[in-house]
């Protein structure tokens, strides 16, 4: 995993290779790390040939701390991780791109995708 900063506040964070049971939680960590820094954050998972059960909760876990401290987050998925994904998140929840660029480009138009809402607004 490598953490690149591409302004002060955006980060993108690549993994490559596994993300299983064995290293989910370093993968959390890492990630977790970047966000009190980020307004914006890129996972770079484009390089990941396996993503197992443990990669998807991490996933989770990186979208509610994402939310509860507002940053925007986006992750770019390999073929392996679209195949979890497609079992465990069909409704596409968890905010994907198709590319790095893509991301940053869908931030600079300023059309942000929203964030999760944990608690509903009251009326």
């Amino acid at each position: 995993m490598a953490t690149r900063w591409v302004r002060r506040s955006s980060a993108i964070i690549t993994a490559h290779g596994d993300l299983d049971a064995s290293n989910a939680h370093e993968f959390v960590d890492h990630v977790l790390r970047a966000v009190p820094r980020a307004e914006r954050l890129v996972l770079d998972l484009n390089g990941v040939d396996f993503f197992g059960t443990a990669g998807f909760s991490a996933l989770h876990t990186v979208n509610v701390r994402c939310a509860a401290d507002r940053v925007e987050w986006v992750m770019v998925p390999s073929q392996a991780v679209l195949h979890l994904l497609r079992i465990c998140d069909p409704d596409s929840a968890l905010p994907r791109c198709d590319s790095i660029s893509a991301a940053l480009d869908t931030w600079r138009r300023g059309k942000p995708r929203p964030l999760l809402q944990l608690i509903p607004k009251s009326r």
